[in-house]
């Protein structure tokens, strides 16, 4: 008895699944992408592509290039989508982004509940990373911050 009621479960969801559809053909295979967070990635866009739809753009983010050509990028860790369609608003490919945390190099120091992250290539200096405690991101993104600011000229008068 079960096992009939299983069949025919599995017979509704497969119908309804179809149904759904509206279509006989089949969609595009779903690629998976990953991408360190901070980093991009060069992808190419199928041919005909008119529309790039991310479903998140604060996990991804992308620029379009000429020739098909577009700059994944990842901003914060986690997962998402992205869709690419044609003039007449038809899928063409689907990825899933994975947005990752870069493994080598990176040293991460637990101070009872507060995070700290250094790159050691080869010496070992901060480098703040999503997820770190918030007196240490501030600290050190603020001297980054500051030392840009130097470089560049917009610092403050002396």
């Amino acid at each position: 008895m079960r096992r009939k009621i299983r069949l025919t479960l599995t017979a509704a969801l497969l119908a309804l699944g179809l149904a759904g559809t509206g279509s006989a053909r089949a969609q595009p295979e779903v690629a998976i992408v990953t991408v360190l967070v901070d980093n991009a990635k060069v992808m190419r866009l199928p041919e005909r592509t008119q529309t790039v739809i991310v479903g998140n753009p604060l996990i991804a983010d992308v620029t379009l290039q000429k020739n098909g050509v577009l700059v994944l990028t990842g901003k914060s860790f986690g997962s998402t989508n992205l869709i690419a369609l044609d003039a007449g608003g038809v899928m063409l490919a689907e990825s899933m982004i994975r947005v990752e945390a870069p493994q080598a190099a990176v040293i991460t120091v637990q101070r009872g509940l507060d995070r700290e992250s250094y790159s050691c290539t080869p010496n070992c200096q901060p480098s703040v990373q999503l997820g770190d405690a918030q007196k240490y991101f501030g600290e050190v993104s603020g001297q980054a911050d500051s030392r840009r600011k130097l470089a560049t000229g917009s610092g403050p008068e002396r």
